[in-house]
Parts: C-alpha cells; structure tokens; sequence
C-alpha cells in the first residue's frame, strides 16, 4: 500500500512538470522569438535571426498607412518601430514623413508615438537609474517654418510599451524655430547637458526683442526628470538658476556631442566673449536627415 502511494505521487510530479514545461512552451510559441531578450537591441533586417520579429512587426501595421519600414529596436516585450510615408513613387526619400511606433511583442496591439520628418538619431542619453535611451531630434515639417523638436524613448514596464518623453499636443521639446514673428527678433539656443551623477537634461534659452516697445523677455527651461519620482519635468528658471543655465547652454566644453545649436550665435555673445568659445556644428554634425540609428548598417 505505502509502495502504490509513492508511485501515485511520484506520477503526480511527472504530470505536474509536464503540464508546467507545456505551459512555458506555450507562452513562448504566442511571441516571436527573441521578444524576451535585453538590453535594448536594433534589429538587422538582413540577419535571419531577426527575420521573426521583422514578420512580427509587419503584420501588427498591416492597417496603418506607411511606406517602409526603416528602423526595429526591441527591448523586453515591445519593439520601437519607425516607419516612413512617400507621398509619391517619385519624391525624394528627404521629404518622408517618419512615423514612431510602439509595438507589442506579444500581441499584435501597437500605439503612435510621433510623427514628423527629418528624424536624425543621437547618441543615446541616460535620464534614469534604468540605464541610456535612445533620443532624437526631429523637425514638423519639410518645406514650410520648421520647427524643431527634442525626445527620448524609453520602455514603460507597467504598460509592457516604448512612450516618447516630454511630449505635448502631440510633439516633444521644442529646441528650435524658424517661423519667427513679425516686429520682433527672436534668438534661440539649446543644450544637452550631462548632471555630475550622469544624468541627462535638455536647456533651452529663448529671447524675445520687441525693440523699444517693451523689455526684453527671455525664457530658459528644463527638461529632464525627477529623480525620486521618476516623472518627467519642464522647469522654466529664473534668478541665479537661469544665469547659470545661460552659461551651461552657452559652454561648447559644457554640452553633449551633437545635442546642441546656437552657441556660435548672438544669444550666446551676450554670456560668453566670442574669444573664449569655439565653433559647434550647426546644426548637429549627425543631423543628415536618415533614420538609420548609431551603430546600425546602412540600408538600401
């Protein structure tokens, strides 16, 4: 009798793993291979092991309404996905609009992140203790007043999804303009700047000269995130916190690689003698309108 209850239990055991390996098996057949794998990762669309996801990532935009499908970086369970809209057959690859999307990698659900043109990735940035992200400048439109914008993508784990940062009506961080307003000179200048433990922000300064009708009005803001809660923050500065951004966004030794423009211009003369700067590339030396990330083989 004892005898019979080992073996009874002993079977019991050996359903229960199987019942537990068919389960895992099971999870693992509902998501493309290589959905689980960390840290973040750009996919090669002419490499075989990324052939599922690339399958994957075409079937959950079957509905969309885009042209190619230029960049897949997957990190977790989600893949960020950039695609491109041609107007026509014949129109120069410049004049594409991009589209940002989160994909699921273990549903087909996806979610627009941004749209505009002209993305040029950066170099990625760390604004958390969760390690670097990528970040991008991108523009509004083509041929019309551009607008220039600054974000950063980063993966959400509650929502298992990539969300864009600092994002309003639709756009991230305004860094630069040229739809300048009539009766009055507006000067610009931006900034990514790197914190003493390693953390990014971005630093915008903006003046407003309405000549002798009113002063002069400038605007210096923020934009990283909070430390301790996590969330993203847009400061505006003032006082001796302003001044002291001035400087930062105006230091050629100050700024990160690539994320900055103005600091050759007027706006930066008023802080800095032009003697004790040096030239930066305006704009962005990696700002060659193409969405092929750092690191990645160019594609035809």
């Amino acid at each position: 009798m004892l005898a019979g209850g080992r073996v009874r239990r002993g079977l019991r055991r050996r359903v229960w793993a199987f019942a537990a390996m068919l389960m895992v098996g099971l999870l693992l057949a509902s998501a493309p291979m290589g959905a689980q794998q960390d840290p973040f990762r750009w996919m090669d669309f002419h490499a075989s092991k990324d052939q599922d996801i690339v399958a994957w990532v075409t079937r959950s935009l079957l509905l969309d309404d885009w042209t190619a499908i230029r960049e897949i970086g997957v990190q977790y369970d989600a893949a960020l996905v950039v695609t491109t809209k041609r107007a026509q057959a014949d129109a120069a690859a410049n004049a594409d609009t991009v589209t940002v999307w989160t994909v699921s990698l273990t549903s087909h659900d996806r979610a627009l992140l941004l749209t505009g043109v002209n993305l040029r990735w950066l170099d990625f940035m760390r604004f958390t203790e969760n390690g670097p992200e990528p970040a991008a400048l991108y523009d509004s439109c083509r041929e019309c007043a551009v607008e220039t914008y600054f974000t950063a993508f980063h993966y959400v784990a509650r929502n298992h999804a990539w969300s864009a940062r600092w994002m309003r009506n639709g756009q991230g961080v305004p860094v630069w303009s040229t739809n300048t307003p009539t009766g009055m000179v507006w000067t610009q200048t931006y900034a990514g700047l790197a914190e003493p433990d390693g953390r990014a922000l971005m630093g915008t300064w903006n003046r407003f000269d309405y000549g002798p009708q009113k002063p002069v009005d400038d605007f210096l803001f923020v934009y990283d995130v909070d430390p301790n809660s996590g969330l993203e923050r847009t400061r505006r500065l003032s006082g001796a916190e302003a001044e002291a951004l001035k400087l930062r966004v105006c230091r050629v030794q100050d700024v990160l690689p690539g994320v900055a423009r103005g600091q050759d211009g007027p706006l930066c003369q008023t802080v800095i003698p032009k003697a004790e700067r040096k030239p930066v590339t305006t704009p962005p030396a990696n700002a060659q309108g193409k969405s092929t990330p750092l690191g990645a083989k160019r594609r035809n």
